[in-house]
């Protein structure tokens, strides 16, 4: 079986803002990179972190496991979480398990950007 691939990239356009660019699946194997990037995202004093789904191929159950563990962290940090890029099949699947009540989605970085500030 091949092993799934993620690369992410941690950028940040702003002093409290934090962009998390996903490439790839998020699958369960992808817990340790995703919460060292959210981990590099709060030691840097980001209150937004945004992800980029614009480059996803794949997410499962357990990716969306993974969502709601780094939901859980962010309103424990008292951060916001917001993303971006999601295909119209993801958000469906937001929407069906909640997460867009908690998660705000926009249809590209801009408009991200624009409800962080």
């Amino acid at each position: 079986m091949a092993t799934p691939q993620l690369n992410l990239n941690v950028r940040k356009p702003s002093a409290q803002i934090v962009v998390i660019d996903i490439h790839g699946e998020v699958t369960g194997a992808a817990e340790t990179p995703f919460m060292n990037a959210y981990d590099d995202a709060s030691k840097s004093g980001a209150r937004v972190v945004i992800l980029n789904f614009s480059d996803l191929e794949y997410m499962n159950s357990s990716g969306i496991g993974l969502l709601v563990t780094m939901l859980i962290r962010v309103n424990r940090q008292k951060q916001r979480m917001f993303t971006f890029g999601l295909s119209d099949h993801y958000q469906q699947i937001f929407q069906l398990t909640r997460l867009n009540e908690a998660i705000g989605i926009y249809p590209d970085e801009a408009s991200a950007l624009r409800a962080a500030n």
